[in-house]
């Protein structure tokens, strides 16, 4: 009967009342894992528009979202914008300090994901000791004596109330938005970069034609100087000659120095310092390209500042369910063992073993109102991140309906003053020409001259703002970003905050 009889012992020493508990507590999370204590998330409502207001012939209403803007800067066909825009990748430092938030980011949301799993660790210590002669409760045993221990531990958050999950799920959104961020960044730099380039090349353009003007002006006084040594014209028509070759040479050094002011701008945006760059003057300027504009309903999608606000609103609603899980207890399952002994070859022996297994909860029962006012604070929050979204989106379509309207109306303006400086030529050739057969004074021709230039000029000007208009409405309808741009982590599902269970209530 020996052998038989410690059978039905043994399943009972198996039997441990404290892996039983384990078992039932693990049973329930198991049960409650898809509680959580987050509203159920919905993106802000914003009332997106079905088209554009602004639509004209050089912004077409088709959607083009199939069209690649990823180099969107080539429309210009300038190689050197091309290999300038190359250069803010990887020489920026704007760039690089987005691209490092952006990892850090990254980095956070990770740590909040560790806590999706147990924490182990490990331990182990070999002291020798003395006890006082006239300890308290002193049961015997040596004076001194020598305590050796290696030791492992577990601890695991049964995360019941969604707790863990609320803050990795904040976390990953706010990765996100991050990622957007870095993606605004970069659109915001090369749209930047074009802009003061393409400024830089209407300078060149006004440059030259001041440099034209100034050679006619000074062949003009020339002439005029001639005619007045031979007493043909007043001293008068001399000095009109000379005022107006000084303020044409005038306005030339005033546009070298605008010029010199975007040179400067660019090298900083590609990472040189100013004292080493420059670029060669160029023209013509290049024509305005037609920026293909996507449905209105879209751009929720393409811009990614659009995209930032709404992560940011995601990881404030996550909030409010860490802040509400606070009044719940907090249930962790704690393991603990190893080994120790009293020194020598002893300690790896199984008697020596020791072990502590079962669950621990922990609830704050008075605070004196702190965790409600968390929880108003997270409430708040995510209010400011819904407002912050309505507002984003709010500028983002009045940026393009801006921009729209200027590459729409300035190119009516630009037919306009392609006509007055045809004007305004024929009047100049005519004033010569009437003040060298004794028509008119030198006075007319100065008006003439004067006003064609003016006209010249103010084409130029309008050239280079229908460019910037086209660079500006590309940033505003978000370049060649989308919502699938984000790196780092899978966008969250609105799923991923199942409606509150009782308990939330």
């Amino acid at each position: 009967m020996g052998p038989a009889s410690h059978r039905p012992r043994r399943r009972r020493r198996l039997a441990n009342p404290a892996l039983g508990a384990v078992s039932a507590i693990a049973l329930t999370a198991t049960v409650l894992n898809g509680c959580s204590l987050a509203p159920a998330y919905k993106p802000p409502p914003m009332d997106a528009p079905v088209s554009y207001k602004e639509l004209g012939p050089w912004t077409p209403a088709a959607p083009a979202d199939f069209v690649q803007r990823g180099d969107w800067w080539a429309v210009y066909g300038d190689g050197t914008l091309d290999g300038l825009e190359t250069r803010i990748e990887t020489s920026n430092p704007d760039l690089a300090v987005a691209l490092a938030r952006y990892d850090q980011a990254r980095a956070y949301a990770a740590e909040a994901s560790a806590a999706l799993s147990p924490q182990v660790g490990a331990s182990g210590d070999a002291t020798r000791n003395r006890q006082s002669e006239d300890r308290p409760l002193r049961v015997g045993g040596p004076s001194q004596y020598t305590d050796e221990t290696v030791g492992l531990t577990a601890s695991y958050e049964l995360d019941l109330w969604g707790r863990v999950r609320n803050l990795v799920a904040a976390g990953k959104a706010n990765a996100q938005a991050s990622g957007a961020d870095l993606a605004s960044v970069r659109l915001s730099l090369e749209a930047q970069l074009a802009d003061a380039y393409l400024n830089l090349r209407g300078l060149d353009a006004q440059a030259e034609l001041l440099a034209n003007t100034s050679d006619a002006y000074a062949h003009a006084l020339r002439l005029t100087q001639a005619e007045h040594d031979n007493g043909a014209v007043a001293g008068l028509d001399v000095a009109r000659a000379q005022t107006q070759l000084r303020l044409a040479r005038a306005q030339e050094i005033d546009v070298a120095a605008q010029r010199a002011i975007y040179e400067h701008e660019i090298a900083s945006l590609v990472g040189e310092p100013a004292s080493k760059f420059s670029i060669p003057p160029v023209t013509p300027l290049p024509e305005p390209p037609h920026v293909p504009v996507s449905a209105a309903s879209s751009l929720l999608q393409r811009r990614p500042d659009i995209a930032a606000a709404e992560r940011r609103a995601f990881a404030a609603n996550a909030g409010i369910g860490v802040a509400r899980a606070a009044f719940y207890p907090t249930i962790t399952l704690d393991a603990s063992g190893g080994l120790e002994s009293a020194g020598g070859v002893n300690l790896f022996q199984l008697g020596n073993s020791w072990w502590s297994l079962g669950p621990m909860a922990a609830m704050t029962l008075f605070d004196g109102g702190r965790r409600k006012a968390q929880l108003r604070a997270a409430r708040d929050e995510f209010d400011a991140a819904a407002a912050t979204y309505r507002a984003t989106v709010l500028a983002a379509f009045q940026q393009v309906e801006d921009n729209l309207a200027l590459c729409n109306k300035l190119a009516d303006e630009a037919q306009e003053q392609a006509a007055a400086v045809d004007a305004a030529k024929r009047t100049e050739s005519l004033a010569m020409i009437q003040y060298k057969m004794g028509a008119v004074t030198y006075l007319d021709v100065v008006t003439a001259q004067t006003a064609d230039l003016e006209a010249q000029r103010g084409a130029l000007t309008i050239a280079a703002r229908r460019l910037q208009a086209s660079v500006d409405l590309v940033r505003a309808l978000g370049g060649d970003w989308r919502d699938t741009s984000i790196a780092g982590s899978e966008k969250l599902s609105d799923q991923s905050h199942p409606p509150p269970a009782a308990a939330a209530h």
